[in-house]
């Protein structure tokens, strides 16, 4: 199964750091029957990859690497990884949403990240938790663009 959607602008400072991670990480699919977005495997289990798009739905929804990429002008904002991790890009931790562990090349740039299932919460407050921290990674891409 292949999904084909925007790639991130390459040429903006703002996406080398999570572009490198993501290159580092990307292999083409292995076979006919894997899945794929766009030429790269799929890097992120498609359930978190609609849960994402589930949490911010008016956001544009791009592909880097085999990985979905919520972004901002072609800028990237959240990204969902694995299974359960969302990296979101702002300066700091959400507050009362539990946190993965640092991702080093990363955290420096500004990415942070969070479960994105939040079991430990009811599931409309963690839903209306990560949904607000999605809009916040958004809304810090457009201040960082503008």
């Amino acid at each position: 199964m292949r999904l084909d959607l925007p790639s991130l602008n390459t040429e903006h400072p703002q996406n080398s750091a999570i572009l490198d991670f993501l290159r580092a990480q990307g292999s083409p699919p292995s076979g006919p029957n894997d899945y794929a977005l766009g030429e790269w495997q799929l890097h992120t289990h498609p359930d978190l990859q609609d849960r994402m798009t589930e949490l911010a739905p008016r956001a544009a929804l791009h592909a880097a690497y085999g990985v979905p990429v919520l972004a901002y002008e072609g800028i990237a904002a959240a990204v969902a990884l694995g299974m359960s991790t969302l990296l979101l890009r702002l300066p700091a931790a959400p507050p009362k949403l539990k946190a993965d562990p640092p991702v080093p090349a990363l955290a420096e740039h500004g990415w942070q990240g969070v479960d994105a299932w939040q079991s430990e919460l009811p599931s409309a407050e963690g839903d209306r938790r990560l949904s607000g921290a999605l809009r916040g990674a958004l809304a810090n891409v457009r201040d960082l663009i503008s």
